[in-house]
């Protein structure tokens, strides 16, 4: 079971998803609301812990989006605004459950708990298409006009971001924390790295679109013929 965490309060992020991962679950991490929605688009979750108060793009802002979207994974407001009206702006934006800080981490647990035992909604990654190629997030198997291969998980997760968002130039900084999480002490180098390992096998499969590096800012997916 996977678990996203969208908290600015670092530390306490990190207390959260070291109690998750002793109890069993797989988590993600991130700091801001634009991160947020970034990694719950992109990612297949059980469940989202969110907090209210958030830089760039707050909670409900985060929420509404994910629900507009239809992305309908259980999630989980935390908040130290424990008003009425504040409990009834978050679970009418979409929250399955309202925690007001500060709590215990073993109450977190036991209501996580709770959300994903309730009938399944999560949102499930489908097949990926863009430009002529398919890709299944769960097989990690690539196709191109009839000819396949199988990526590793890192690839799959990198060529799935790009995929998802056709055209458009993709932060270092963004994908960095998709692909190798907020915590990972990995080198940019390695970003590089895994995009030059895709553009072979893009190559490979002869698939009509390049990887195109933006310089200073990121990465875009592209036709070849654009």
């Amino acid at each position: 079971m996977k678990i996203l965490v969208i908290e600015d309060d670092q530390d306490l992020c990190r207390l959260i998803c070291l109690s998750l991962e002793q109890a069993g679950y797989d988590t993600d991490s991130c700091h801001t609301g634009g991160d947020g929605l970034f990694f719950a688009r992109h990612g297949a979750y059980d469940a989202v812990v969110l907090d209210r108060m958030l830089p760039e793009l707050d909670g409900l802002t985060v929420l509404e989006a994910l629900r507009r979207q239809g992305i309908k994974t259980p999630v989980i407001l935390a908040t130290a605004l424990d008003g009425l009206h504040d409990r009834i702006d978050g679970l009418d934006s979409g929250a399955d459950d309202y925690l007001v800080k500060p709590f215990a981490v073993e109450e977190l647990m036991a209501r996580i708990r709770a959300v994903t035992r309730r009938p399944s909604t999560m949102y499930l990654s489908p097949v990926i298409t863009a430009m002529g190629l398919s890709l299944d997030p769960e097989s990690r198997r690539l196709e191109c006009d009839g000819a396949f291969l199988t990526l590793s998980k890192k690839e799959s997760a990198l060529l799935g971001c790009f995929m998802k968002n056709p055209g458009q130039t993709l932060p270092r900084s963004m994908l960095l924390s998709y692909v190798w999480g907020t915590c990972s002490e990995v080198e940019d180098g390695n970003l590089d790295n895994y995009v030059y390992f895709l553009r072979r096998r893009l190559k490979a499969l002869k698939a009509p679109v390049r990887l195109t590096t933006v310089h200073g800012a990121g990465y875009r997916l592209e036709a070849v013929n654009s």
